[in-house]
């Protein structure tokens, strides 16, 4: 019995972990502190990227080199890139994290997301 009520309140404490949702990052300054250093990932799709401080973005999707440049505007994390040949153009995107995932919501927040593991 005693075992029991460990496991449960065990259990109980960790339900903030699971709970954990995803934080809005909102300045520039925040998100460096999260991705500086550090590599975002999606391995299964064989994506590297790094975001550096000079506002430089290196590294390789899908077997193709990517680059480009970012800057913070407002509450948006602004980037163009280009993917191999292929110009993917400007987009301001929405950055959230939660643990070691951080999501960039493209469109100002309004479109598609994508969740990189950080590395």
């Amino acid at each position: 019995m005693i075992r029991m009520i460990s496991i449960c309140i065990g259990l109980l404490l960790a339900v903030p972990a699971w709970a954990e949702e995803f934080q809005t990052v909102r300045d520039r300054g925040t998100f460096l502190s999260i991705v500086q250093d550090r590599n975002l990932n999606i391995p299964f799709w064989g994506i590297r990227l790094e975001v550096q401080p000079d506002g430089r973005i290196r590294g390789e999707a899908l077997g193709r080199p990517v680059s480009g440049m970012w800057q913070w505007q407002g509450d948006y994390f602004c980037r163009d890139l280009m993917w191999g040949e292929r110009d993917l153009g400007a987009n301001c995107q929405e950055v959230k994290v939660q643990g070691q995932t951080v999501r960039f919501t493209s469109d100002r927040g309004e479109g598609r997301f994508a969740d990189l593991t950080l590395r």
